[in-house]
């Protein structure tokens, strides 16, 4: 090992005192401190990483969903919140409903902190993608506008970050938190603050606080750990986030919900399938070719084909089509369908009318179309911008002249029962947008008092603009709830346990080495807790994730503050493992939304349709109950969406 280039100082302790905690320093968590700030507390911002790249939002952005509150926007929050709910069923409606409402808002934000967004030097005058009065530039859906084109995303954590300093607000970089703070040291009780350590000095952190905000990311993936293939492009999300906003919740009593979704999806686990071309997202509406030049055509829901220029439009009759928008299952002539390449495809190419391989023929497009594409999507979204756009570019890839193969995934899977276009997986599950997390109400409040929680770290969490929305929403409760609240008081006791077993790995200097151990976590969650789920195996999952802990866990050991910090994450991947197979074993049936089959209960649970399944720990116990999934317009709270917002939202 190379001399380690930073002072060790393990043990050595650091007190911060603050009104408002802001964990995770990534889209959320950024809007939350700024949010904070602006409303005049004393907000403390910690990340993992260093902020002003950190989180998945650090690798870039190409477009910023649902501004229903923008003047070119022909959609209303209520009608997108409920046309998304109708479809996914399992759909957070107060963070939905957040995001319809704020996202402009924290968009006209980032703008004025100097993010670049309209098309001022008119690049794209006259294209039907451009507003010719605003001058914005939209994607997926040109007529209903509810998506808009970033055209300075790739930097725009930049922005944030900018703002942050000036606004003053303290930020402890790469700082990992290891546990959430209660009154007593009891669990279930009001948080009160978090410990943390300091991945180059190995310093011990504590925080203490009137209000805490989760602004973490979900687990990047507890199913796979394929560094050495893929380097660390092997999931979409930021591979920092190992979820340890999940685990130090989960220990503190917080309420999980929806933690049995995860989902097949070949593109979630290696970012090159942005590269190759794939119609859908990016690329999208990319003309698809045959080996021998034949078009593959482009359908609307009643199977009629469409060209170039309408496939960016809403079908006859239909006020709103769903593209950009991750709804399970793959669904055909649905209300919201959005124009999509013929799902005859592989009857196509069994008759021979097909001819493999497949080509994104970018030169066939209009020429804004393919600019905005190659230049701006690809240039400005996360994990393509110099994997894809630079790099291609820098080989000589010509968009106006070359072709990109996109391959094809067999018919033959419930998700795309029809055909997929994109990269091989290197396995087959993962959670993606939508999956679970805390539970929350509409002051997007926990159980836990003290306890906030914004982006992808609350069930259901979504993309960059709810993360921004929610976040700025959650500053704004967390300060209200601060200058009521009682100063907080720590648990002596409670940080002695935390620090005994935080540095447990530097007293070791052989044994176990934090890939190994993440590697035999990740086999046991796919072999165990994998596309097809049964009791027996599930049991067997929480045993062997219990041995791995008890046993690997107690001989791995670290040579410096990085390797324990990724010690410590493996750690946290067990938990958050445990919280997946506990809420897997309580839904007795197989329900294809949540791509949760139960081979043991092939149909749908009755007792917990459309209901979420929450867990938490009581006394080191798991204990469970459902709540309908449109909870937030049941009693005590209005049926009405807009009614609860105007209550709660603090403006």
């Amino acid at each position: 090992m190379p001399e380690w280039p930073y002072p060790v100082k393990y043990g050595e302790e650091n007190e911060v005192i603050g009104d408002v905690l802001v964990l995770g320093g990534g889209v959320a968590g950024c809007y939350a401190a700024i949010s904070a700030a602006n409303k005049g507390s004393k907000v403390i911002l910690v990340d993992k990483g260093p902020i002003i790249s950190s989180g998945s939002g650090g690798a870039g952005v190409d477009h910023w969903n649902f501004p229903c509150t923008a003047p070119f926007c022909k959609v209303s929050a209520e009608e997108l919140t409920n046309a998304i709910a109708d479809e996914a069923v399992f759909d957070p409606g107060i963070s939905r409903y957040i995001q319809c409402k704020e996202s402009y808002d924290c968009l006209l934000d980032a703008e004025k902190w100097g993010l670049p967004l309209r098309d001022v030097d008119d690049e794209f005058k006259g294209a039907p993608f451009r507003d010719e009065e605003s001058k914005m530039l939209f994607a997926y859906n040109y007529e209903s506008k509810f998506i808009v084109r970033v055209r300075g995303g790739a930097k725009i954590k930049k922005y944030y970050y900018d703002e942050l300093k000036r606004l003053k607000v303290p930020m402890y970089e790469r700082v990992m938190i290891t546990s959430l703070l209660t009154e007593g040291g009891k669990q279930g009780a009001r948080v009160v603050g978090a410990t943390g350590v300091n991945a180059r000095t190995g310093e011990f952190y504590i925080f203490k606080a009137k209000a805490t905000i989760l602004c973490m990311s979900i687990a990047a993936n507890p199913w796979v750990f394929s560094t050495d293939r893929n380097g660390m492009g092997w999931s979409m999300l930021c591979p920092n986030s190992t979820g340890e906003g999940f685990s130090i919740a989960w220990n503190a009593g917080a309420e999980l919900a929806l933690m049995e979704r995860s989902f097949y999806n070949p593109g979630q686990f290696m970012s090159p399938f942005l590269g190759t071309g794939f119609h859908e997202k990016t690329w999208f509406p990319t003309t698809v070719i045959d080996a021998d030049g034949k078009e593959i055509p482009w359908v609307d829901r009643s199977m009629k084909t469409l060209p170039v220029e309408k496939r960016s439009l809403n079908a006859s009759k239909q006020k709103l089509s769903l593209v950009g928008v991750p709804i399970f299952p793959y669904k055909m002539r649905w209300k919201y369908s959005a124009p999509m390449i013929t799902p005859n495809l592989p009857n196509m190419i069994k008759k021979g009318e097909v001819k493999l391989p497949l080509y994104a023929d970018l030169p066939s497009m209009p020429e804004l179309e393919r600019r905005v594409i190659f230049g701006l999507m690809v240039g400005n979204e996360g994990k393509t911008r110099v994997p894809v756009y630079q790099n291609y570019t820098e080989a000589g890839f010509d968009p106006e002249k070359d072709l990109l193969q996109v391959p094809v995934h067999p018919p033959n899977h419930y998700l795309f029962p029809a055909w997929f276009m994109g990269d091989p997986p290197s396995q087959y599950r993962g959670p993606s947008v939508g999956s679970g997390g805390l539970l929350f109400d509409w002051d997007l409040k926990t159980n836990l008092e003290g306890l906030y929680v914004a982006g992808m770290n609350g069930w259901g969490g979504l993309d960059h603009s709810q993360a921004a929305a929610t976040g700025r929403y959650a500053g704004r409760i967390a300060v209200k709830y601060a200058l009521n609240a009682p100063d907080p008081i720590i648990d002596r006791k409670q940080v002695e346990m935390e620090k005994a077993r935080v540095y447990a790995p530097i007293n070791r200097e052989e044994g176990i080495g934090w890939k190994e151990l993440m590697m035999g976590i990740t086999v046991k969650m796919q072999e165990y807790c994998g596309e097809f789920k049964h009791e027996n195996i599930l049991k067997l999952g929480l045993r062997w994730l219990k041995e791995i802990k008890d046993v690997e866990g107690q001989q791995v050991y670290a040579r410096n503050p990085r390797e324990l910090v990724r010690a410590l994450e493996c750690f946290t991947v067990i938990t958050v493992g445990e919280t997946i197979i506990h809420t897997s074993l309580l839904r007795k049936g197989t329900d294809w939304g949540l791509g949760h089959i139960r081979i043991d209960y092939p149909k749908k649970d009755k007792e917990h349709d459309k209901k979420l399944i929450v867990i938490w720990k009581e006394d080191d116990q798991v204990k469970s109950r459902s709540v309908p999934v449109d909870y937030h317009i049941q009693p005590p709270y209005a049926p009405s969406l807009e009614e609860n917002y105007k209550k709660h939202c603090e403006l």
